[in-house]
């Protein structure tokens, strides 16, 4: 019988690479997506359902969960794949700096909202993370939303690293309950991701010289679909960081349980959880 499988940033990149792959492996996927237009064309392509949100408002995550409740009795993964860089501090519709709302709080606010159902299922949560966790952030606890100091890069590292500590607070917390958390680094990817940044990050990212440096979305894809197919405590490690298909070192703060805890209940209070 097929698995009920949720990709969040399905509209293009590995999202929609992955969405490709898990329909071929006859999973029934639901892409999700910001743009209405891509995210139609790649549902239309594999004759899935489909829903439209922007994480930069949470109104819409919140107008997500209660969809995917309705059309899906059975969440059996969900993978929280959306996220982005972005060149100038903004704040959102909800007051939230950008980089931070749309890479780690409407994440962890889809994943609560969908807590109950995820637990029934027995659910894998795959958050999307990065190495820029590891050699890009500057982590303040008590600056969240980057009001003191702002960079692209470090904003981005930021939520990268929040992924992670998300990631192992919600396998300590809901674990037991049947929810299997597990984030990962899909690689370096050749897509248009970093043209929304500026300086090194952009050039890197679009360069004709840095190409032969990137992997492609299909490489990428595969790794968030190796989780998706595989057996958590099986093929792969609940609470773990994944490189290349296997456990991996990150940032050292992602080891501080304290802090894991801290970013959880400081995100709980500000979606009014």
């Amino acid at each position: 019988m097929p698995r009920t499988i949720v990709i969040t940033g399905a509209s293009d990149g590995i999202g929609a690479a992955a969405a490709r792959q898990l329909h071929e492996a006859g999973e029934r996927v639901v892409v999700v997506g910001r743009n209405p237009g891509k995210t139609q064309r790649i549902a239309d392509e594999l004759s899935v359902e489909h829903h439209v949100a922007d994480f930069a408002d949470l109104g819409q995550v919140r107008a997500l969960a209660a969809a995917l409740l309705e059309t899906c009795p059975r969440i059996d993964v969900l993978a929280n794949n959306a996220g982005g860089i972005f060149a100038e501090r903004t704040t959102t519709v909800d007051g939230f700096e950008q980089t931070f709302q749309v890479n780690h709080l409407a994440g962890f606010l889809l994943t609560n909202l969908l807590l109950e159902r995820l637990a029934e299922s027995g659910a894998s949560v795959i958050q999307t993370s990065s190495e820029a966790s590891r050699t890009m952030a500057r982590f303040d606890i008590d600056d969240l939303q980057a009001a003191r100091r702002y960079s692209a890069g470090a904003a981005y590292g930021n939520g990268k690293l929040e992924n992670v500590l998300f990631t192992k607070e919600l396998h300590r917390r809901y674990g037991e309950a049947g929810v299997n958390a597990v984030v990962f680094h899909p690689g370096v990817i050749g897509s248009g991701f970093g043209g929304t940044a500026r300086g090194a990050v952009r050039w890197f990212y679009t360069s004709r010289l840095t190409r032969p440096l990137l992997d492609s979305n299909d490489v990428g894809g595969s790794r968030l679909t190796w989780l998706a197919l595989g057996k958590p405590g099986v093929d792969w490690q609940p609470g773990a960081y994944y490189v290349r298909n296997r456990v991996s070192r990150t940032n050292r703060l992602a080891d501080d349980p304290v802090l894991a805890k801290r970013l959880w209940d400081d995100s709980a209070a500000m979606v009014g959880l």
